[in-house]
């Protein structure tokens, strides 16, 4: 609690300042009241954001799964497309060979992606940490 100079002016005395112990003793009270009150404030903000996130999970996972019934839609349009000039079986199987087909240029561009991730460690940080090491070494020659 911050004291203002009375006006005029004047110079308090100093029985008005107040003493280092009980500043100490103010502080020592405080200091925890606001660790508490800013712990709890991040709680809440946390918690806030936490259920906006839920929200949005779940829409994303109502997106997907609406997005996966389009192409199912867009599959079986093909199906009945094809079938005005081939048979039903044969557009169905030319359809579904397409889409296998699809299935693993995606499948093999995946794999290779994720082989090129491994291993799992970080080689160009590592190296870097490396040099640096024997960067001090040498300067400490």
């Amino acid at each position: 609690m911050a004291q203002h100079a009375p006006p005029g002016g004047a110079h308090r005395t100093e029985a008005e300042e107040p003493t280092i112990g009980g500043l100490v003793h103010d502080l020592s009270e405080e200091i925890p009241a606001l660790v508490r009150s800013e712990i709890r404030l991040a709680q809440a903000e946390v918690a806030e954001k936490g259920r906006a996130m839920g929200v949005g999970a779940g829409m994303f996972s109502a997106a997907g799964l609406l997005a996966f019934f389009g192409v199912a839609t867009l599959v079986a349009t093909a199906v009945l497309a094809l079938s005005e000039v081939l048979p039903a079986w044969a557009s169905a199987l030319i359809v579904a060979a397409v889409l296998l087909v699809v299935a693993a240029v995606v499948a093999l561009a995946g794999r290779r992606k994720v082989t090129e991730g491994q291993p799992l460690k970080p080689e160009r940080a590592a190296e870097g940490v490396k040099q640096d090491v024997a960067a001090v070494k040498e300067a400490v020659r």
